[in-house]
């Protein structure tokens, strides 16, 4: 194993410039006084042809920087948020990404500790605009018996259990067909317009990107499908068309449906657009499906169709982390983390392990390998970003600053020890202390704006983080050397010699193994770096996947190295969790390396990418805990190590 590990200085690890004193050009007095020498224009003529520029940064034109925002974020116009509690428009949601103080829906003022990059308002295109038509009491809502029901529960303070009652019947297919707003109608129009101009409104290029978007809630049955759509381009385009649902016959649970429709937009608009699945730990086994999907066997059609339009893959969100499982994954000691693997959506069919394959993004990339050696596609070549999935307008996934996923679960004393939901028929019981602080998505785009952030989603050059803001670089290829890890622009040296996260190597030369070359950097205010690890995922003749977890660069190496086993030691832990606080006195601040893949093999098809985890830190329950002088349950999880998960790059052999 090659590995370097820098200076425990937080110096820029991405962009250091040197700073230089320059002298301006002789006065004749001084020529004259031959303090300096007369300059022979030839002789510099020649030499500035033939050298390269002075400045390091001439001529550089890949991305420099991350940008760290969410795609999957809702408001008041997706009927289960308002139903939940939410009075926050789409306005409201970009003003507070845009690092504004607000008055929440429980009328508590918040702030992020910093503005977001960009924002994509996905609010689910089924009955888009209905809830505050309920809310508001229109005649033709109040008109349907259900319509009334719900209304007056939302207005004697029972709206949490309106509206897991709009979510079941909406999962089961059993939503009231008079309450169903859908496109074409005058109200859902309005929503989709109000929707684009606050995205238009809010769209600050080279500073901030309003996305337009919407979420195709694909749910049948509980088992949930959902996709964010986002669109790479302005108002005059979006709003040619209106969002795709899932009711019959204008719109299909079907995701090949989802596709066609987005198809149809490009050809009609020549706009671009693209889907993320959202993470699949509730769709009880039917996110990666392996076999056949909604009844029709999969084919190279359907595993190149849903490779070009899904390019990403939510990894983690407030519903749990969608990484990996233990039963997944029994040899990796982080694996057990931010899980949520009881049931599907709506609590009506518990989890069984047997869907557990079908459901988590690691597991889906190792599928994607075998169905690639049988239909000559990969449907499952996702690069991973995270997202907030808050139902409160409010993208604030930070453990100190965490304002839950619904408007009931904004912070009081009662969401530490609440049932987010149950099912006494079946036991099914997911507490509000389960609920995750996560996540955001970082995108490496040559700028802030909505072309290049989507360019940059489409070639996967992005990476998931549970909310940190840590920096990540991940690049594969067959020449990195050890020398590399010392760069302080390693950038410059990835691009060089390889490709980045999201990319593809094929082809290995005779003899050669691909090396990596990954390195990142704390958050500026978070906690420091655990360690860097490379999980390798490989197919073999036999056509059986494999798994690999490498520690490849790792913080305090001076005082641990792994054992005789192969494990590094735990980095330990500095968190006081009755205080809520922790020290940076363990870990480092950045870590960079190189590593060589021991175990190649040139001719089976693999998969890599880098996982980056912080030391232990206190969870938003300990700051709870604190803040309101709660005794959380026994049970309650207060500590995390808080990650980051990169788009793999993938190996192919020669046919």
């Amino acid at each position: 194993m090659n590995h370097r590990h820098m200076p425990r200085t937080c110096v820029a690890l991405f962009a250091l410039a040197a700073t230089c004193m320059a002298r301006g050009p002789a006065t004749a007095q001084e020529a004259a006084h031959g303090d300096v020498g007369a300059p022979d224009k030839a002789a510099l003529k020649k030499s500035h042809a033939s050298a390269p520029p002075y400045s390091p940064y001439v001529g550089r034109n890949f991305p420099t920087r991350p940008y760290f925002g969410d795609t999957h974020l809702h408001t008041g116009f997706s009927f289960d948020a308002g139903a939940f509690g939410c009075r926050l428009s789409p306005r409201d949601a970009y003003r507070f990404a845009k690092g504004h103080e607000i008055t929440t829906s429980t009328r508590q003022p918040a702030k992020l500790s910093r503005p977001l990059d960009f924002l994509v308002v996905a609010d689910h295109s089924d009955n888009m605009g209905f809830f505050p038509d309920l809310f508001a009491g229109k005649p033709e809502v109040l008109a349907d018996p259900t319509g009334r029901r719900w209304h007056d529960m939302i207005h004697a303070g029972k709206g949490a259990d309106a509206a897991m009652e709009i979510i079941i019947t909406f999962s089961q297919g059993t939503f009231p067909k008079d309450l169903m707003y859908l496109p074409g109608t005058a109200a859902y129009r309005s929503a989709w317009r109000e929707t684009i101009a606050a995205a238009e409104e809010a769209n600050d290029p080279g500073r901030f990107t309003a996305f337009i978007g919407f979420e195709w809630t694909s749910n049948t049955g509980g088992n949930n499908l959902h996709r964010n759509v986002i669109f790479r381009d302005n108002g005059d385009k979006a709003s040619r068309v209106e969002p795709y649902t899932t009711q019959k016959p204008l719109g299909s649970d079907n995701p090949i449906d989802l596709w066609k429709w987005m198809t149809a937009y490009e050809e009609k608009t020549g706009g671009d657009v693209l889907a993320i699945a959202h993470n699949g730990n509730m769709s009880n086994g039917r996110m990666f499906p392996f076999v056949e999907a909604f009844g029709k066997k999969l084919d190279r059609e359907y595993a190149e169709t849903r490779a070009k339009w899904e390019r990403l893959y939510e990894a983690t969100q407030t519903k749990g982390d969608g990484e990996t499982h233990p039963f997944l994954s029994p040899n990796d000691e982080f694996a057990n983390f931010e899980r949520w693997d009881k049931s599907n959506l709506d609590g009506s069919v518990p989890k069984t392990k047997d869907m557990l394959e079908f459901e988590y993004a690691r597991s889906g990339l190792k599928l994607g390998l075998k169905l690639e050696a049988t239909l000559g596609a990969n449907p499952y070549k996702f690069g991973m970003i995270g997202s907030s999935d808050a139902h409160t307008g409010l993208s604030a996934m930070e453990e100190e600053n965490f304002f839950g996923k619904t408007s009931p679960q904004e912070p009081s004393p009662e969401r530490m020890t609440k049932a987010f939901f149950n099912n006494p028929k079946n036991g099914v019981t997911i507490m509000d202390w389960e609920v995750s602080s996560s996540g955001y998505a970082a995108v490496w785009a040559t700028e802030n704006t909505r072309e290049a952030l989507f360019d940059a989603m489409e070639r996967r050059e992005t990476y998931a983080t549970t909310g940190p803001r840590m920096i990540v670089r991940f690049f594969g290829g067959w020449d990195f050397e050890p020398k590399d890890a010392g760069s302080r622009m390693p950038a410059a040296v990835g691009y060089a010699k390889g490709v980045p996260m999201g990319g593809d190597l094929r082809d290995a030369p005779e003899g050669r193994s691909p090396t990596f070359l990954v390195a990142a950097l704390k958050d500026p205010i978070g906690a420091n770096l655990d360690r860097i690890q490379i999980i390798k995922g490989w197919l073999d003749a036999a056509g059986d996947v494999h798994e690999k977890v490498y520690d490849v660069a790792w913080g305090d190496a001076d005082r641990r190295q792994p054992g005789a086993d192969g494990r590094l030691p735990p980095v330990g832990s500095t968190v006081d969790v009755k205080n809520a606080v922790w020290a940076n006195t363990i870990g480092d601040p950045e870590l960079i390396a190189v590593w060589k893949d021991p175990e190649f093999d040139a001719g089976q098809r693999a998969f890599y990418y880098a996982r980056v985890i912080e030391i232990p830190t206190p969870r938003w329950t300990a700051y709870d805990a604190k803040r309101f002088g709660i005794e959380p349950l026994p049970e309650t999880t207060m500590t995390l190590q808080e990650r980051a998960y990169s788009s793999p790059i993938w190996y192919t052999p020669g046919a």
